[in-house]
């Protein structure tokens, strides 16, 4: 079995451990079909650099556990859960501080080891999920039913192969791209 950690040469001075991180998008939509934009979070300002620990529970479709500074208090870190949306240029960081261990472990923080991550990423892990999620992409629904884990890239394309049938693209709106079964009608043009 290969070894995922990294290796004393590539091991920085008092690295504790890799986590994936991302800022909080300078733009977020909120209301009524997302149509109001703020800048950052409620609780997090535009740009903050949030640490995403590895997934120990499911906070919900599209929502991840996250820590980082809050916009009232710069100097502590807090655990909150947030909308992957409103994330972006995600990345693999090292952990270098003590305070920052004990908010990632959460409820297992073991106090005799201060300084060790209780589930930690590996540096390769953490990477892969940095490339899949810096890909611009949109969920799709086919004939009005949402599929959450099918995604296309932004632009979509007019036509899909999904599960052995061609899907054709209806209309591209605010909640992602909408497909059909039904080829879009032939358009008549009147012979002169």
């Amino acid at each position: 079995m290969a070894e995922t950690g990294p290796t004393e040469e590539e091991t920085p001075d008092g690295l504790l451990g890799w986590c994936l991180v991302a800022s909080v998008a300078r733009e977020t939509a909120r209301g009524e079909s997302g149509l109001e934009i703020q800048r950052g979070t409620r609780h997090f300002a535009a740009g903050a650099l949030l640490w995403i620990p590895p997934v120990r529970w499911d906070p919900g479709h599209g929502r991840w556990h996250a820590v980082g500074r809050h916009r009232g208090n710069g100097r502590r870190y807090v655990n909150m859960v947030v909308r992957a949306d409103d994330l972006e240029n995600f990345r693999v960081k090292g952990v270098y501080s003590e305070a920052l261990v004990r908010s990632l472990n959460g409820h297992e923080h073991d106090p005799a080891a201060p300084r060790t991550l209780q589930n930690p990423w590996t540096r390769e892990r953490a990477q892969n999920w940095a490339d899949g999620w810096n890909q611009p992409r949109e969920p799709i629904r086919i004939d009005g039913h949402s599929h959450p884990w099918v995604f296309v890239p932004n632009p979509p394309p007019a036509e899909l192969q999904f599960d052995g049938e061609i899907l054709h693209l209806a209309y591209y709106g605010t909640r992602g791209a909408h497909y059909s079964r039904t080829p879009p009608p032939v358009e008549w043009i009147p012979e002169t």
